[in-house]
């Protein structure tokens, strides 16, 4: 049992800090790892139980734990954050996600509803592309162009991409980080885990969420425009959203202050 908690613990090369009992357990998006919280988590520390990881084939998790078939599908990555939530016997934690990884932990909130007391969500999508009724910012000949191009030069498409992603051209050195995240990523489990998340549609799994839920919405975001946040929140029952004066898809890193207000605002409610 202790070799199988360490392993998992290893997978994701999780890190574990602060001095509260409560745990807050941070998840990021696509091509990043945990060093995207890095501006978030000093705000919590003193107050929380801090769980950070980085996806399989991210950061410094075990690529050799990567199988295609198991993430062929979100539900593989949110195995894997319910694998963590075991290994360190968590109990009503704060969930927080960014971007593809909010549907993640609303995939693990569905699952084991006693593990995760509320969800952030940050920049979340349940659907990319547009369908009748439905906004999701891109057509399916959009996702197309974007997986082929990503398929075919992926450094050239996160060179291209991550700037665009970021959305702060007033401050180019975040648009190089995430260009060298992406570029850090294992280019073949980036492929995939692209395909996966570009790919995916959990509308039909908002409406079953009964978590507590805080929804963070950019005012101007390409990868989750307005209606997307809105649609959200329409969808889940007794949500809350919050409209960032932020702009681009990582105001964790672009708007960190802003984004921990909002962030504390919610987590301290009763």
């Amino acid at each position: 049992m202790l070799n199988r908690q360490m392993d998992v613990l290893k997978r994701n090369n999780v890190q574990v800090s602060g001095t509260g009992k409560q745990a807050m357990v941070f998840a990021h998006g696509f091509g990043c790892d945990q060093n995207m919280w890095r501006f978030i988590t000093p705000a919590f520390k003193n107050e929380y139980k801090l769980v950070l990881f980085d996806h399989v084939g991210a950061g410094k998790s075990d690529t050799t734990a990567y199988s295609k078939m198991k993430y062929e599908t979100l539900e593989g990555y949110a195995d894997d954050i319910l694998e963590i939530c075991h290994a360190l016997d968590l109990q009503q934690a704060i969930f927080v996600g960014h971007s593809v990884s909010a549907m993640i932990g609303l995939l693990a909130a569905l699952k084991e509803p006693d593990r995760f007391e509320k969800l952030v969500m940050i920049g979340p999508s349940p659907c990319y592309i547009n369908s009748e009724g439905y906004t999701g910012g891109f057509s399916r000949a959009d996702i197309e162009e974007l997986l082929e191009s990503l398929d075919s030069n992926y450094l050239g498409w996160s060179a291209a991409m991550a700037p665009v992603i970021m959305g702060n051209p007033d401050k180019p050195e975040l648009g190089e980080e995430l260009t060298n995240s992406f570029c850090q990523t294992n280019p073949e489990i980036a492929k995939h885990f692209a395909h996966t998340t570009f790919l995916s549609d959990n509308r039909a799994d908002l409406k079953k969420l009964k978590t507590k839920t805080l929804i963070l919405q950019c005012s101007e975001d390409v990868i989750a425009p307005m209606e997307v946040g809105e649609y959200v929140h329409r969808n889940i029952t007794g949500s809350e959203l919050k409209v960032l004066r932020a702009t681009g898809h990582c105001p964790n890193l672009s708007a960190p202050e802003e984004t921990i207000a909002a962030m504390r605002s919610f987590i301290e409610k009763d």
